[in-house]
């Protein structure tokens, strides 16, 4: 619930996916877990944790764009981060 995870239809298990909410600009790399949404007019369904850094509102439902991320981009920002 708090990890920074999401589900997609399509998306292979395991695709890193830049998703920024359009309405604020805020941004969170997540990691396709799962399939779904349940939904058809929802492309993407993420976990609490990743909709609480997007500050999705109270409705929980926000207009989004996804970019795929490639693995090493991921392992990059990490090791920046954790210096």
């Amino acid at each position: 619930m708090f990890q920074f995870t999401a589900a997609h239809r399509y998306l292979p298990l395991g695709t890193w996916v830049k998703v920024t909410n359009l309405r604020n600009g805020r941004w969170v790399t997540v990691r396709v877990n799962d399939r779904g949404p349940v939904p058809e007019s929802r492309i993407i369904d993420l976990s609490y944790g990743a909709a609480a850094i997007l500050e999705f509102r109270h409705e929980g439902v926000e207009r989004v764009r996804l970019d795929i991320v490639t693995p090493q981009m991921v392992a990059a920002a990490q090791s920046v981060g954790g210096e």
